[in-house]
């Protein structure tokens, strides 16, 4: 096949993967993000971007990247505030102790994280921010489908009660452990909410615990972050780089997953 054949037909796959649709979920940008249309955000198709991205680009750079774009988060004041003083200043101050391996980050470094999307201009006119549950006594336990990661997991990916994430077409790099949300436990400022994908169920843990992010943005995004690396394909050949990601996700997900 000579390279015009080539190019159309990588074309034709992007377009048709664009068009992806099953439920409330539609597979966008080429296969880089998933909408939802029952809340009305789009989810990165990579479950574990921060990782993919350390992976790629290496540990110490994206982690500075990130701590010199956010390099303080605001919080309910709480003990843990300017490095431990003490002041309950309602200021976190971002470090590398706030990154663990392969994208696993405390609830300050993952909203470190997604603010660097939005530094960086990966989401033009999107918010990159972590879901959100409701922050009540309610919100604990199993088929909280509320919370936007409960409703994705449950509803539209079919999740039950005390299973693990379901394997999806649309997402890869999914981890069988927790993923921060971006609420607050307010009852008590020392913790956050997140959820077990392993078991499927949300509670609440200490913020310096170390989870995953998944980042989301409000509304159908119209361009989505990837890692850099990509870019050297070309935009016209996003579709087919989207393809061969699903097909060969059970060997990507075989190292994330462990």
């Amino acid at each position: 096949m000579n390279l015009k054949n080539l190019l159309a037909t990588n074309l034709a796959i992007g377009l048709v993967s664009t068009c992806v649709q099953a439920n409330n979920l539609s597979v966008i940008d080429g296969g880089l993000g998933v909408y939802d249309s029952i809340t009305d955000i789009t989810w990165t198709s990579d479950a574990n971007l921060l990782g993919t991205l350390e992976s790629q680009q290496g540990f110490t750079t994206v982690v500075n990247a990130i701590i010199a774009s956010s390099p303080i988060i605001q919080d309910i004041p709480n003990i843990d505030d300017n490095g431990g003083s003490g002041s309950y200043s309602g200021i976190y101050d971002i470090s590398a102790a706030d990154f663990g391996a392969g994208g696993l980050v405390d609830w300050w470094g993952a909203q470190a994280f997604v603010n660097y999307l939005n530094y960086a201009n990966y989401g033009h006119s999107n918010q990159w921010a972590l879901p959100t549950t409701p922050d009540s006594n309610a919100s604990f336990g199993n088929s909280q489908t509320s919370s936007q990661l409960g409703e994705l997991i449950y509803n539209e990916l079919g999740g039950t009660e005390g299973s693990p994430i379901p394997r999806s077409p649309y997402f890869f790099h999914e981890q069988l452990n927790a993923y921060w949300f971006g609420t607050e436990y307010s009852p008590s400022p020392y913790y956050a909410w997140y959820f077990d994908t392993n078991n499927s169920y949300q509670i609440i843990d200490y913020k310096n615990a170390q989870y995953y992010a998944w980042a989301v943005s409000p509304g159908e995004a119209s361009f989505l972050p990837v890692p850099s690396a990509v870019w050297l394909f070309g935009s016209g050949v996003l579709g087919i780089f989207g393809l061969k990601r699903r097909q060969g996700r059970h060997d990507a997900d075989s190292f994330f997953l462990g």
